[in-house]
């Protein structure tokens, strides 16, 4: 091993999510190689009268979602698709519901993130008043991080009979997810101390309690764009400066990013108003039960799995529309305002 390696975190999480990635496609191979091979015997057993219908059932959807599994990887082919993410989440207009709809969401991507062994901090959260939360950051660590939570990224919409209302009536909640590739130090973002206000302050948690009684908490604001990025997760008021940092370099190199987008074509409308009509995606509670995404036409109908954080099959539907152009159905819009 090269010497000083370890002395090199940027590079060394570089490496170790490189080699991450090429055991899970070994992994993959092989795992495809066993179920092939396990199929032709229980198809054999079965031409000899075997009852292994229920075994060949099985067999074939453990290979199916490796199949869809492998595909997703092979569809992230974007400039930044393998790096690491941070995720931002703003409830829309309605007060508490929309901020319990935002913490539902929260929890739905860190138990993803969980699922699939990325790493995640939050580096910023707000809590909302009586229930959910105003805004959280979090960065979500790990190869193809960025690319495969770009599905997410727009607003989504919940409909449910609200636990907030004493006459149990149906409401119409809506937060708004949005993804920023998280910058190494390879990629150079020019940033001028001129153009930035660092404010500190106290961080506080839930209730006004206070955390940390020193003002470590940082709040960044660059002036030529307007993008302000904060964190308050450590007691240290220097970890918390270059958490904020790095948000900001991401931010930044999105805002380029966005920039150059722009000049070729208008693309999606990750930043439409947070309300009814510019929807990516619903979440039906009631008067039934199901998720449909209205760019790819994926309606998914256990919903309680997808909120536990089972949104692989979301990712990988709005892969191939994005990469092909193909929705998963002509499933109507009929759901209900």
């Amino acid at each position: 091993m090269e010497p000083g390696f370890w002395s090199q975190p940027e590079k060394t999480q570089k490496l170790m999510q490189e080699r991450k990635r090429l055991e899970e496609n070994l992994g993959n191979e092989e795992r495809i190689t066993t179920l092939t091979s396990d199929l032709d015997t229980l198809f054999e057993l079965a031409r000899e009268g075997e009852d292994v219908n229920g075994d060949i059932e099985r067999h074939l959807r453990a290979f199916s979602d490796l199949l869809e599994r492998v595909e997703t990887g092979m569809l992230l082919s974007g400039e930044n698709d393998q790096r690491s993410a941070i995720m931002t989440i703003h409830p829309g207009a309605g007060g508490t519901e929309s901020q319990d709809w935002a913490e539902m969401l929260l929890r739905m991507y860190l138990r993803w993130a969980e699922r699939e062994r990325f790493g995640t901090v939050i580096t910023d959260r707000l809590e909302g008043e009586g229930a959910g939360i105003k805004s959280v950051t979090f960065e979500v660590n790990g190869g193809n991080a960025y690319g495969l939570l770009q599905s997410e990224i727009g607003v989504h919409r919940l409909v449910r009979i609200s636990p907030f209302d004493a006459n149990a009536r149906r409401h119409t909640s809506f937060a708004s997810v949005f993804v920023y590739p998280q910058v190494d130090d390879e990629i150079k973002i020019d940033i001028k101390l001129d153009d930035l206000r660092i404010d500190t302050f106290r961080s506080s948690g839930a209730g006004g309690q206070h955390v940390n009684m020193t003002d470590s908490a940082v709040r960044i604001t660059h002036f030529p764009t307007g993008i302000v990025v904060q964190c308050q997760n450590e007691r240290s008021q220097h970890k918390n400066r270059d958490s904020a940092m790095k948000q900001l370099r991401a931010r930044l190199y999105e805002f380029e990013l966005e920039k150059k987008r722009a000049e070729a074509a208008k693309t999606e409308a990750s930043k439409a108003d947070i309300n009814f009509g510019s929807q990516i995606r619903s979440y039906v509670l009631a008067p039934y039960r199901m998720i449909k995404d209205h760019r790819t036409k994926l309606a998914v109908g256990d919903v309680d799995r997808v909120l536990e954080g089972d949104i692989e099959p979301l990712i990988h539907a709005y892969l191939v529309w994005r990469k092909t152009g193909k929705t998963a159905g002509d499933g109507k819009d009929d759901l209900p305002e």
